[in-house]
């Protein structure tokens, strides 16, 4: 039968209701990252997932000229003398690049050679200075005197707070509030506009830089997984390009004795930089494959922020991107949410940790997978509530299943053990009496009698079902059971014995003489099962002498502790057990089989099974074999002998729980 509606959403709640914690832990992930916490490993990774890409094309556009410490030490002097720098660029010129961008600061002259370095300035139009104009220090590097400020940028770098720079700055003021281009814009300006672009203002953004319709999105204070962080001028996030060798890097020497292909050099971008750690015009990134880790030098730096405007003008090649923080917070709570969702769909604690982990690649795949996009989506704290979710909460909700389903499990097991009780008890003893009136009365008349009494019992259990179904759904939860088994064991089992006496059972009208004591018994141990299994106890011992203790006229029941014991004990003078369940006489074989036969015939009911043996007719049936599982549970003994001078006595006793 199909649950109600209303019962389904009550159950669905109970369960969404545990989740409540998970709901905190997507709250409280939220909150870390909005204060910033979660930005260092935010950024980290974004390093690891832009390194793990496929390592892209060598950009023919870009050549660098590195001045190591070979060629320093074959000129023998340091800083690079002007003359030394005037000359590469001359060379260079004669296989005529596109634009020169010199790395190197020249300030203040640096002899030999200074009036033929201003020379090659001021006849060079594709030659681009560089300047120090940000420093936070207050601390500046004037350009060249002989470059006009169109052919000057600053080397600036913007720098996180664990240094390293994973953002390129385009433009910003100076301390005298000029507004001042960065080398690597400058270097792209140029060497596109040789192709037909132009740089403009953004469209979307109207503070934004563009180049025909590649608009260089601006970098903001909360970016990705960045949090109130100094968004200042005009700065893009770097998507630096993938590889060992992005770019070609030839030596001065090579350039001196002729050695370059002129194709490395003609119309190309061409950087001159110190590549010496000696130095110490260096950058820090974890993005970029150096043979340092973690160390890039200054000219690579800037090589990798022209070529991405470049690539992304000419190729299409993504730049990184970014969604809106409503967007970001969307994501990482639906990933919490389906964290929480493996407690609902898996039952196996094995089954959850592989859904999890199966989420958690998946996760880390489709970050993967929008970096090689230009997306660049919050993996950290998404990676975070669906862990802790899934590992914590998820478990929590399988236990609270498991309970549920141990809980129901052991609820059926409780019907059938009552039903098995109560069938033993009535039709099973009726059958058993039936038994032994036909085999001293075999006719119809006694059979009918007997299968009428049967019907009679079989009704009164359905109709003790029903009422006790009846009764557990108006109570609407066995909770209301627990707290009626709650009461004292002795006032239970009083009202146990005064409902059975008030039953229609031949042998009890009789009895004049009724002995009861009920004293307080230690239940601190005993479970709900356990007590319900004590009054079952007591309802089928009365119920028995009801129906076979014959002529008994003295019934005792006692329900007390005696020394470390706790008993309870019935006691009748009835004919005895030997005497009403003894072995017949006159029993063969052939009368049981046809005693079965006609049991069968007249009840329909072929799988009906009357046991062989005699002894099992008797006491030692199913009602015995629960007693004794009763009394093994409790620790104790469960005993039926014969009472003195006649009658019998029926026992069942267990030790009482010591104190401290």
């Amino acid at each position: 039968m199909r649950q109600p509606v209303w019962q389904i959403l009550k159950s669905e709640f109970a369960v969404w209701r545990m989740a409540l914690p998970g709901f905190i832990v997507i709250v409280g992930v939220i909150l870390l990252r909005w204060a910033g916490a979660l930005q260092f490993l935010e950024l980290v990774a974004l390093d690891r997932l832009l390194q793990l890409r496929p390592a892209e094309p060598m950009d023919e556009r870009i050549t660098i000229i590195g001045i190591t410490e070979a060629d320093i030490q074959r000129i023998k002097t340091y800083p690079i003398p002007d003359g030394e720098i005037a000359d590469l660029i001359r060379r260079l010129q004669t296989y005529q690049p596109a634009v020169i961008g010199l790395d190197i600061v020249r300030d203040i002259p640096v002899e030999p050679g200074h009036a033929a370095l201003e020379t090659v300035f001021r006849t060079s139009r594709n030659v681009i200075g560089s300047e120090i104009a940000l420093d936070p220090s207050g601390i500046t590097v004037e350009p060249p005197p002989a470059l006009p400020d169109a052919q000057v940028g600053f080397a600036d770098t913007v720098s996180d707070l664990d240094g390293y720079q994973r953002r390129s700055l385009l433009g910003a003021h100076n301390a005298a509030q000029e507004h001042r281009f960065s080398l690597s814009l400058r270097l792209a300006e140029q060497y596109l506009r040789t192709r037909g672009f132009e740089l403009d203002n953004g469209i979307r953004d109207p503070d934004a830089m563009r180049f025909g319709k590649t608009e260089l999105t601006r970098f903001q204070p909360n970016s990705g997984g960045y949090m109130n962080a100094d968004a200042g001028g005009n700065q893009i996030l770097l998507n630096v390009r993938s590889g060992k060798t992005p770019f070609r890097v030839l030596s001065p020497e090579q350039i001196r004795t002729g050695n370059p292909k002129p194709e490395w050099l003609r119309e190309r971008i061409v950087l001159i930089g110190m590549m010496s750690l000696s130095v110490k015009d260096v950058a820090s990134s974890g993005a970029i494959t150096s043979k340092n880790p973690g160390r890039v030098y200054g000219v690579e730096f800037h090589a990798h922020a022209v070529s991405q405007m470049v690539s992304a003008v000419l190729d299409g090649r993504p730049l990184l991107q970014v969604w809106g923080d409503g967007w970001e917070y969307l994501w990482i709570a639906a990933w919490g949410l389906l964290g929480l969702g493996f407690g609902r769909i898996f039952r196996s604690p094995w089954k959850i940790l592989f859904g999890m982990g199966l989420a958690s690649f998946t996760l880390i795949g489709v970050c993967y997978g929008l970096i090689l996009l230009g997306w660049w989506v919050p993996l950290v704290p998404a990676l975070l509530v669906l862990v802790l979710n899934g590992a914590g909460l998820s478990m929590a909700l399988f236990y609270r299943y498991h309970q549920e389903n141990q809980l129901r499990l052991e609820e059926r097991q409780l019907v059938i053990q009552r039903l098995s009780e109560t069938l033993h008890s009535g039709p099973s003893q009726l059958l058993d009496h039936m038994l032994r009136v036909l085999k001293a009365e075999p006719t119809v008349l006694s059979v009918v009698a007997e299968l009428q009494r049967l019907d009679e019992s079989i009704d009164a259990i359905v109709e003790s079902l029903q009422r006790e179904a009846f009764h557990e759904a108006v109570h609407s939860s066995s909770e209301n059971l627990e707290l009626w088994f709650q009461k004292p064991l002795h006032e239970l089992l009083y009202k146990t014995y005064d409902d059975t006496l008030q039953r229609d059972l031949p042998h009890l009208k009789p009895i004049k003489f009724k002995i009861v004591q009920f004293d307080p018994l230690d239940t601190r141990h005993l479970k709900v099962e356990q007590i319900r299994s004590l009054c079952r106890f007591l309802e089928e011992a009365l119920c028995n002498v009801g129906k076979y203790a014959v002529g008994a006229t003295r019934l005792t029941t006692i329900c007390t502790q005696e020394k470390d014991w706790q008993v309870i004990r019935i006691t009748d003078n009835g004919i005895g057990l030997a005497d009403s369940f003894g072995k017949p006489k006159d029993n063969t074989q052939i009368e049981k089989q046809q005693i079965r036969n006609l049991l069968r015939s007249l009840l329909k009911f072929p799988q009906f099974k009357i046991q062989n043996s005699n002894a099992e007719m008797g006491y030692s049936g199913l009602g015995t074999k629960l007693s004794q599982n009763l009394a093994r549970q409790l620790g104790g003994t469960f005993r039926r002998y014969p009472n003195q001078p006649k009658g019998t006595v029926c026992e069942l006793k267990w030790r009482a729980r010591k104190n401290g």
